[in-house]
This record gives C-alpha cells, sequence and structure tokens, in this order.
C-alpha cells in the first residue's frame, strides 16, 4: 500500500477544472476560410426625423433593451430546488447516476429523504454561494481541490475531520484538499494530463522534446500527418501549456517553507519563464503549435490519425478508440522536468447546511466506500484516490501511464490569487502566438497578475 500510495501522491490532473482548452484536411486544425465578400447595398439617404418621431423611437429602443435584458436575465442557469428534502447533493450528469443508489440507500437507512440533484460542474461552484445563504443550495457538493481557495476564504464550506480514514486516500490527494492546516474534502479522483503517442506513426518513445519536435515536424513535413502537435490552444492555454513551461524552467508562484503556494512570487517572468516565453514563440513559428487548435480540434486530430502526439487527459482518452496508443510522461524540455499540474476531485459540505451531522454521516460511512470509488473510476475515468480502489484498476496501462506522468506533477495551486492568473496569462500565450515579443508578452502577463492580486 505505501508504494501505492507514493504513486497515487504525485498522480496528477482535475481541477480543473478544468480546465481547460492544424491543418488543411482537418475542418478543425485550421482556421475557417473567411466568407467571400458581397457586394454592399447602394447606401440611400434617410429622411430627416422630427424630434418627435426621434423621441418615440428612442423610447422603443429603450424598451426593447430593457425587455431583452430582462429575458437574459430570466435565462441565467438555476440549480434545481432542494424541495423538502432533508439532505441535498449536488453532483453533474457524470457523478449523479453513480451517488443516486447511495443516497437512496442512505434515505432507506436512515428514514430520511435524501435527493441527489444534477448540477453542471462548472455551475457548482458559483451557484453554492448564491444558493447557500438563501437556504436553497446544497448540504454536500462534489467540487474540485482548487476551489478551495475561494470557498474557504468567503467561508462556504465547512472543515471535515477523516481521521484514520486519511489514511486509506493518497497522500496527495488528501494534500489537496487541506488549507491552512483543516481539511475541507473527501476525496475519489486524482487526474493529470500526460502524452498520448500514436504507436504506429511513432513507434519509440522520444527521448526528449526537442526529440519529439524533430519527428513530429519531420511526419508533417511529408505529409504523414497535418498536425505534429494537438495540443488545445484557442488561443492559449496555460493548464495544458504548464508542463512545458515548467520544463523550461518557470514556475507559476513560489513556495513558502511549508510547501504553499507564495503569490508573491510569480514566476511567469522569472529566468526560466522567459526562457519559456521564447519556446513557445519558436515552437509557434516551427508550427509544431499551433494556436487555432481547440478542444475539439485535439480530439478530432487525434482520434483521425491525423496527429502524432496529443497533450491531454484521462477524460479525453475514450475517444481515441480506433487509434493505437499509449500514455507516457512528456519527454524533458531543454533538460528539465515537465510537471503537469495535478487536480483531484471530492466532496465538500457547505457551511450553510442545517443537516451537518447527516452531512458527515453519509460523508464518512456511505461515500467512503471502495464501491464509490471505483463506481466513480467507471463512469468518469479519473484514477480514484482512495490507494485499495486505485490498485484494482492500475493494472490498466493508460491509468498507468497517466500515473507516471503524474509522479512528475505539483498540485494545482488551490489559492485565491490564482484566479488572477489564468485569464491574463491566456492572453500572455495568444500575444506570443499573434507575434508580440515572447519576452515583453510574459512581462506584461505578470505585471497584470501582480496588479490583479494587489487589487485584491
Amino acid at each position: 500500500m505505501r508504494a501505492s500510495r507514493r504513486l497515487l501522491g504525485v498522480v496528477a490532473a482535475v481541477a480543473l477544472v478544468g480546465a481547460a482548452c492544424g491543418s488543411d484536411d482537418s475542418d478543425s486544425t485550421t482556421a475557417t476560410d473567411a466568407p467571400a465578400e458581397t457586394e454592399a447595398p447602394a447606401e440611400t439617404e434617410a429622411p430627416a426625423a422630427t424630434d418627435a418621431e426621434t423621441t418615440e423611437t428612442t423610447e422603443a429602443a429603450t424598451e426593447t433593451t430593457e425587455a431583452v435584458e430582462e429575458t437574459t436575465e430570466t435565462t441565467e442557469y438555476q440549480p434545481p430546488a432542494r424541495g423538502d428534502a432533508d439532505l441535498v447533493i449536488w453532483a453533474d450528469d457524470t457523478r449523479a447516476p453513480v451517488l443516486t443508489p447511495i443516497a437512496e440507500a442512505f434515505s432507506a437507512d436512515e428514514g430520511v429523504n435524501v435527493q441527489v440533484l444534477e448540477v453542471p460542474f462548472d455551475e457548482i461552484r458559483d451557484n453554492l454561494s448564491v444558493q447557500g445563504p438563501a437556504g436553497e443550495g446544497p448540504d454536500i457538493i462534489v467540487g474540485a481541490h482548487d476551489w478551495l481557495g475561494e470557498l474557504v476564504s468567503n467561508g462556504v464550506v465547512l472543515p471535515i475531520d477523516l481521521g484514520p480514514d486519511a489514511d486509506l486516500y493518497a497522500d496527495v490527494a488528501v494534500n489537496a484538499f487541506s488549507y491552512e492546516g483543516q481539511q475541507y474534502g473527501l476525496p475519489y479522483a486524482i487526474e493529470n494530463i500526460a502524452l498520448i503517442r500514436n504507436t504506429d506513426l511513432v513507434p519509440e518513445a522520444p527521448a526528449t522534446f526537442e526529440d519529439l519536435e524533430a519527428t513530429a515536424l519531420a511526419l508533417q513535413a511529408d505529409g504523414t500527418v497535418e498536425v505534429p502537435l494537438a495540443v488545445q490552444q484557442d488561443p492559449g492555454d496555460p493548464y495544458h501549456n504548464y508542463p512545458l513551461f515548467s520544463g523550461s524552467g518557470g514556475y507559476v508562484f513560489g513556495l513558502n517553507e511549508d510547501g504553499s503556494s507564495n503569490p508573491a512570487d510569480v514566476g511567469i517572468d522569472s529566468e526560466g519563464g522567459l526562457v519559456a516565453a521564447q519556446n513557445f514563440a519558436d515552437w509557434s513559428n516551427s508550427g509544431l503549435i499551433n494556436k487555432d487548435v481547440s478542444y475539439d480540434v485535439m480530439i478530432d486530430s487525434f482520434s483521425s490519425g491525423n496527429a502524432p502526439f496529443a497533450i491531454t487527459g484521462p477524460w479525453a482518452v475514450s475517444s481515441f478508440e480506433d487509434v493505437n496508443f499509449v500514455v507516457e510522461p512528456i519527454p524533458a524540455v531543454d533538460g528539465g522536468t515537465p510537471n503537469v499540474f495535478v487536480g483531484v476531485q471530492g466532496f465538500m459540505i457547505s457551511a450553510f447546511t442545517e443537516a451537518e451531522d447527516l452531512s458527515k454521516t453519509f460523508l464518512l460511512d456511505y461515500l467512503n466506500t471502495e464501491e464509490l470509488q471505483l463506481g466513480l473510476y467507471d463512469a468518469g475515468g479519473r484514477p480514484p484516490a482512495m490507494t485499495s480502489a486505485f490498485d484494482q484498476v492500475a493494472s490498466d496501462p493508460i491509468i498507468e501511464g497517466f500515473g507516471l506522468s503524474g509522479q512528475q506533477g505539483i498540485p494545482q495551486p488551490a489559492i485565491p490569487e490564482m484566479s488572477a492568473v489564468w485569464d491574463n496569462w491566456t492572453d500572455g500565450y495568444s500575444l506570443i502566438f499573434t507575434g508580440t515579443d515572447p519576452v515583453e508578452a510574459f512581462t506584461g502577463t505578470a505585471a497584470a497578475i501582480n496588479e490583479a492580486i494587489a487589487a485584491g
């Protein structure tokens, strides 16, 4: 078990989130051609409007605008009502079917009304903060560890004491759901990205990223493929780019002595970060990385055999069933180790619950099982966080490959300041891919991140 804990302790992801997101053949790898211009209609001079007509027109336009705004407001997502349930769990469409029979068993055993309500994953966090104080939120949510900075800072989730059961889980999973010395989640899955290699096109693993680049570009040059490396950008993707950024010597935040992230030390414009910026400019110029590759383009190009390599996570591999492939760590970049971001998913208890004891009983007695871990693995493909459950699926070479990649990983920072990073860093990559000097682009990115952090 200790060996498994060490492996799981660095298997990587989530969060998150994510997270996250070529060629002339694919409908997806090149920019769509602009439609041909059509002749513009001849201009005509409108008659001058009277003051009364102008007033009527302005009022009508105002009424129309207000009606549109009102319609827009009423069509915003609303979570399902909790009704008279004693305990409510919010889960997305992947996890809800697995949780429902467990909730039904708990209902029968405890004589309470337990409901699993389906809420899109990307709606859970924000709606918890809105619906919770109004008494309409859930008692338990499914979420990602990198939400903790925001949720804990805003007093939205409660601490959970796992007690000796913490030893049932991978160290990284437990640590990921720890914040400022307290535990806030019961983990169930660990995830990360890795290199996916088409073994028919590239039978041997490249020893270095430089070897990968040479192989990929040669296959593109001879017409075998049109997308040399399928890694999503559209227009830039800090999550999927992080292993290449870190392998070049960059980092997102420095670390304090206790291993926590230091928001005062932004590493985007560090010496290694600026080396990485130049590398991304070079990869863009060579065609290895294409700014127009979206998630769908990545899926289409690799699944069709039109790309020899992809960088993605376990959520994508079901789309590659027609391709012979292996999952493996991303090779060294400039001699440096590519660190993928590790994400952990789990269950958290709302601070607004009126059924705290019932929530903890359900969490610790009914969700804290191998059965649930394996059920969620079957549903979503993420390696289980419970070591005994992981042992049962670790013989799968795909899981093994992601696990080995995760051994090069670091937990995705969960501090609130990370929210200042994503959009600004995406803009920085976009600037590089559209011709801005790479040093200028990432220097500006770091300045924008620091300014956003300072502004709170």
